[in-house]
């Protein structure tokens, strides 16, 4: 039996995703969790796995295409399924359709057509973050109804809200698993629904008919083009706007009509041809042209404008800090380290301590000694509610790091950096780094971070005004390590390994003598190493 899998639910609130990457082709036997495919969604790259063992038939989208949620995202063939095959269709022509037209019944005569019908399972999608299982509140149809595609099956409850589920395809339903009031598993079968399958195959065919099949299709290819709102995909709609085309005007090969890309760029090759000079025009035009002025001609290039859609990581990260400055009242605080004493003792330990897993930069002991300087300071590690009544000081010390991945900007967050070595922080910050430079960080590691450091002295910056990471209440950004000259305490002039430290800080939480304070201590711990090796526990 071919079996379509149905993508389900893959982040709160995710309606649709990019296709990133098939790691299967048409015709591969696949088992049981082999990953199928990587998807973008707006927070995340997600890897989808197989729910079971086949071989796959059909990939429906391309690479780049947007696929949608709760939509079939490739068929595959599942070993030892049962098929219900049905009744043949009658080979001979209705006598209804003969007196229809005769090249449509001439054709008709010489096609035979078989239909089957096939019981498909739902899996019960996600239907909300961390929600394993439901309620089953009422089923809104019985055993042996048919329905429509998209009409509701049953309500569910979850701890959160009630739910509707509704049918992906249409079919009589074949049998529903769960009675009323029984809990319902995610990704488990909620009802089976029994799907006919028409398939047609043209039989031997005389000149005849082939000659009387070519004026009926020259009839259905002259109709005019559809009205009223086009169906497409999200990815489509923007094509079709960038290029200021007019869907509906748009005839689609898809099912119901539905509008491919193909379809707009035939669509835009046609128009251009029908409004196109001729070449022979053009040349009397440049004819009469040269003989009214002797003034030479440039030649210009027209140059088109490049549209490219924010979406994925990019669209989040604009929405958040859009959210982030107009609900914030932000202020900025910068403060100059002297990091020579650090940066010995780093370049004392790098070989020793470095590998594979551990990549022993200076990024350890800024979080390191941060964590400590929280630790008297908890307001920097605190969150404020919407309305600003409650303030939440956190007690675990989850520092963020932004990372420029080949996805967008990334703030993963390296767990309970209180209760670690430098050693095992630094081993962290190596695998998320590299996570996040290939775009595969776990949503887990994206949660639930206290406070957040942003590095832009990698890329050459000295001073910044870095946006809160809300809920969080403050951010430091980095700025490059630089030798330059300064006074030592006996007035001598003498290189010193010098960065600036630039804070953001919620005014609604954070005063600026309390930021000064905990940026000195902190700066104190990164200064003088000593300092930090003795407020360690």
């Amino acid at each position: 039996m071919i079996k379509d899998f149905i993508l389900p639910d893959i982040g709160e609130g995710v309606v649709e995703c990019e296709l990133v990457e098939w790691l299967v082709k048409e015709g591969d036997t696949v088992v049981e969790d082999q990953p199928i495919a990587d998807v973008m969604t707006d927070k995340a790259l997600v890897q989808i796995p197989a729910p079971f063992a086949g071989v796959v038939t059909k990939l429906y989208y391309a690479k780049g295409d947007i696929a949608k949620v709760h939509a079939p995202l490739y068929a595959v063939q599942i070993e030892g399924a049962v098929e219900i095959a049905g009744e043949e269709s009658a080979t001979e022509p209705a006598a209804t359709t003969a007196k229809v037209t005769e090249s449509v019944a001439a054709t008709t005569a010489n096609t035979s057509s078989s239909s089957s019908v096939s019981i498909e399972e739902f899996l019960l999608p996600d239907i909300g973050e961390g929600i394993v299982e439901c309620e089953l509140v009422e089923w809104l149809v019985s055993e042996g109804d048919w329905v429509e595609e998209d009409q509701p099956i049953a309500d569910v409850m979850t701890d959160k809200a009630l739910v509707q589920i509704p049918a992906i395809k249409a079919g009589k339903i074949a049998k529903l698993h769960y009675r009323k009031g029984q809990l319902a598993k995610v990704h488990a079968p909620l009802f089976a629904i029994e799907v006919e399958q028409t398939a047609s195959a043209p039989a031997a065919t005389n000149t005849d008919t082939v000659s009387n099949a070519a004026p009926t299709a020259q009839i259905v290819n002259a109709e005019p083009a559809r009205q009223g709102k086009a169906l497409a995909s999200p990815a489509v709609r923007r094509m079709a706007r960038s290029l200021d085309i007019d869907l509906s005007q748009v005839p689609g090969t898809g099912k119901h009509g539905r509008v491919y890309k193909e379809d707009i760029t035939r669509f835009q090759q046609g128009a251009s041809n029908v409004s196109a000079p001729s070449t022979t025009q053009v040349k009397e035009a440049q004819a009469t042209q040269a003989s009214q002025t002797q003034v030479p001609t440039l030649t210009v290039t027209q140059r088109a404008d490049t549209i490219e859609p924010i979406r994925g990581v990019k669209a989040v990260m604009a929405r958040m800090m859009v959210e982030s400055v107009s609900s914030i009242p932000h202020f900025t605080y910068c403060e100059e380290f002297d990091l020579t004493d650090l940066v010995a003792l780093r370049e004392s330990m790098k070989v020793k301590y470095s590998s594979d897993e551990v990549k022993l930069t200076m990024m350890p002991f800024f979080m390191k000694s941060m964590s400590l300087a929280l630790s008297q300071f908890p307001v920097m590690n605190s969150q404020v509610n919407a309305d600003c009544t409650e303030l939440t000081y956190k007690a675990r010390h989850n520092i963020g790091m932004a990372v420029d991945s080949k996805v967008g900007l990334l703030v993963p967050n390296i767990k309970d950096v209180q209760d670690k070595s430098i050693l095992e922080v630094a081993a962290e910050i190596t695998r998320l780094t590299q996570a996040a430079r290939s775009g595969r960080v776990a949503p887990a590691d994206l949660k639930d971070g206290t406070i957040s450091i942003s590095n832009i002295g990698a890329l050459g910056g000295t001073v910044a005004t870095p946006i809160i990471n809300k809920p969080e209440v403050a951010i430091v950004a980095l700025g490059k390590l630089q030798t330059l000259p300064r006074f030592n305490a006996k007035g001598e002039v003498e290189a010193r390994q010098i960065m600036q430290v630039s804070w953001s800080g919620d005014h609604r939480v954070i005063d600026g003598g309390t930021i000064a304070r905990f940026c000195n201590l902190w700066k104190q711990y990164l200064e003088q190493p000593q300092e930090m090796l003795l407020a360690m526990r």
